[in-house]
Order: structure tokens, then sequence, then C-alpha cells
């Protein structure tokens, strides 16, 4: 079988890493001929590191693009793909408008968002990232919907297989320090809030307790996130808080870390590299991976919705801060749970039997015009067209913490 995969733009995220990795293990492990096609960016070396066909997408920060849709078109005569494999609302889209309409290329769509969008095709076979988000779409019309998991290369993202010692070193955490790690785009939307909070809460335990955060990673926020973590260093005496910038193979930063903070793939990758995490969300969620825990991440997604204060994370954070055989207890299950549940192989074995039924799935064409309309129903209800793929520049906040419009 021919894959072309539609991807997001090659920032350095979770969603990039697990399409990348994904495609690769499809072609090494499936026999499947791949090609990606995406906007050139940072993870595109970690593209070419494993070999994979690369075909650049232009870029664009509002869809369905007509640019785009024109390129897929000629990038699909040019593979001349078996099937689609779109990553997300905004690739689908494109491909369902520019390609699978067009010249009727099968088309399967990977949906990795944290709630549901009303404007996909509901009749094309589509995956969803965690159980909730499949029932709803199920019960909202969706007729071939399957659950794929975020994958995690759990051999190459392990206990022992790189060090972190150079990693503390570099962010001048010493013997006596914990660290902190947060491995994340500094994306304004969804990203940046749950860091000016772990900053925040930093200011104050810093204050008793040995604790550094390290922030792995780069983007639109970072501004922001600098100015912050100026005050509180300032406020603390000493560099509590340091702004690493991206890795292109942040597995060092996992390795260093005492206790991971993050959401999605980043917590993943934490649990597979044995570490304690905190798993963020929206609106100060935070909450500590645990057996009594994993249930509803498993069940949610590693994502949630807090009540609008700090105090999840601050007890958390002090929870794991001053209790070593916590942190070594959780850190072994939650490799334990990463294995069983979210392994790359048996992820892309379940993924490539649907592609193969995805590969051979005719929609009649009245399905085809009752579902493109209703998408462009609620493509224009929620006002799809003002939804940015990606951020703008945002100005930095105010250089007084006390002014930081996410204090309570």
């Amino acid at each position: 079988m021919k894959l072309l995969v539609f991807a997001h733009r090659l920032e350095l995220g979770g969603t990039q890493i697990n399409a990348i990795e994904l495609a690769a293990q499809l072609r090494d492990a499936h026999g499947m001929d791949v090609v990606v096609h995406a906007t050139p960016g940072p993870a595109l070396p970690v593209l070419k590191a494993r070999g994979l066909a690369f075909i650049p997408a232009p870029d664009a920060r509002f869809h369905p693009s007509p640019h785009r849709m024109r390129e897929l078109r000629r990038v699909a005569k040019e593979v001349k793909p078996d099937l689609v494999h779109a990553w997300d609302w905004w690739q689908g889209l494109e491909a369902y408008l520019g390609l699978h309409l067009v010249s009727g290329v099968p088309l399967v769509i990977t949906d990795m968002m944290m709630s549901l969008t009303h404007a996909m095709p509901r009749k094309i076979p589509t995956t969803f990232g965690f159980r909730d988000l499949l029932t709803q779409a199920r019960r909202a019309g969706w007729t071939n919907a399957e659950l794929l998991l975020p994958p995690v290369d759990v051999t190459a993202n392990a206990p022992g297989v790189v060090d972190g010692q150079s990693f503390r070193e570099r962010v001048g955490a010493g013997a006596d320090e914990l660290l902190l790690v947060s491995v994340s785009r500094l994306a304004t939307f969804m990203k940046s809030e749950s860091l000016v909070r772990t900053i925040r809460v930093l200011r104050d335990l810093g204050e008793t307790l040995p604790l550094k955060l390290a922030v792995v990673g780069d983007g639109e926020a970072r501004p922001q996130l600098q100015a912050l973590a100026d005050e509180v260093n300032g406020h603390l005496g000493r560099d509590a808080v340091v702004l690493v910038g991206a890795m292109e193979d942040p597995r060092p930063a996992y390795a260093a870390a005492d206790i991971l903070l993050g959401m999605g793939g980043s917590s993943l990758r934490g649990l597979a590299h044995a570490k304690p995490v905190i798993v963020l969300g929206e609106n100060g969620f935070a909450r500590v991976f645990s057996p009594r825990s994993s249930p509803l991440f498993l069940r949610a997604g590693m994502y949630g919705h807090g009540d609008g204060d700090d105090n999840a994370l601050s007890t958390a954070i002090r929870e794991l801060a001053v209790d070593a055989d916590l942190r070594a207890e959780l850190g072994e299950f939650g490799r334990h749970f990463v294995v069983s549940h979210h392994g790359l192989e048996p992820v892309a074995e379940g993924f490539a039997r649907f592609c193969r039924q995805a590969a051979e799935t005719r929609a009649a064409p009245v399905t085809r015009a009752w579902d493109t309309a209703r998408l462009s129903y609620w493509y224009l209800r929620q006002r799809r067209f003002r939804v940015a793929s990606r951020d703008e520049i945002v100005p930095p906040v105010p250089q007084h913490f006390d002014a930081d419009p996410l204090r309570p």
C-alpha cells in the first residue's frame, strides 16, 4: 500500500512526533510505501533521520487553504497513493475538500484534538485520540470511527537509553536540587497558561524547597514566559526557572527530570522514561498520574480542566518533592502503563488494519453530498475560518509579577 501522510507543520510538538514515528513504523513493520507531505519546520531533521520520503507543503494560518489544496492534488498525482492519512481537522478538511471529493482518493483522518470538531466529514474513516472523544464522535454521527491512542516509541524513550547528567549541568541543577522539567511548544493556545501557572507556583514553593524548573521548547509565548521567569528568579535570588529553548532530541531532558510536568504526548514520554508525571491542562488543572488517576486519563486523554486556581498544582509538586519513594513508585507504574497502552508497535498494528479497511471504503455520492453540506454548516456556524492553526506573535506580559492576569 502506498500511503500519503498529510501532516501538521513540522514543529517540535507531540502530534508531529506521533505522525513521524507512526509513519516510520507503518513503513518498517507493515510494508507500506510512505510519503510525508507537510510544511517544513524544526522537526524536519527528525523526519529525515527516520529516512521517510518527504514532499514540502505550503504554509497557511487559516484553513481550508486553496493553495494547499492545489498543491495536495499535485502531490497526489505524482505519488498516486492508495490512501491519504490526514492529521487533525485542518489537514482533514483540506484533504477531503481538495482531493477526496475531486478525485476520489480514499482518506483517513486522525483527530488528536482535545474536543470534538464538528466541521469535519462524518462518513470518512476517522480515528480519535481518547475514548471519551470517540464516544462523542459516534453519538454525533461518525459511522466509521476508531480509537488511536497517541503512540510512544517505548524503546527509544526508556530509562537508561540516554544520560540526563549533561542536561542537568546545562541548566545548572545541583545534586541537592529537584529538577522539574516541562517539554512543550511555547504556544499561546493551550500551552502557555499552564506554564505561567507553574512558574508562578515555583515562586512560592521555591522559598522553602530546592526546586528548579527547566522549560524545553520554543514559540510565540516565550517572551511572556521569560518575563515571568526573570521576575521569579529575581525574587528568589537564584536561577530557579530556565528556558532552554527547543531540543531536536529532548530525551536528555526527560532523563534528567526528577518530576515531569506536561500534557498530551510529552506527559506520555515522561511516563515512558519512568518519571513521576503531573498532568497539566487548562484553567489550573493539575493532577499526579497514579494508579488512581490513570483510568481517568486513559478515558479522557492526558489533559483536563481545572477550577481556576493554582492549589492543585502547588499541592501536586509539593507532594512529589518531599517523597522520593513515591516518585520512584509512580515512575515504575507509569512506565508499565505507557508500554501496555501506548506502545508504538501495537498502536501501529491496529492502525495498519484500519488503513487497509479505509482504502477500500467508498461512500455513495448522495452520502458525500450530505456530509459536505453538514460540515460546511458547522464550519460557518463555528466560524472556523477565524481559527488559526498557529499563533500570532504576542507581546510580553508586564514586568511586575503581580500584574499577571492569571493571578487569582
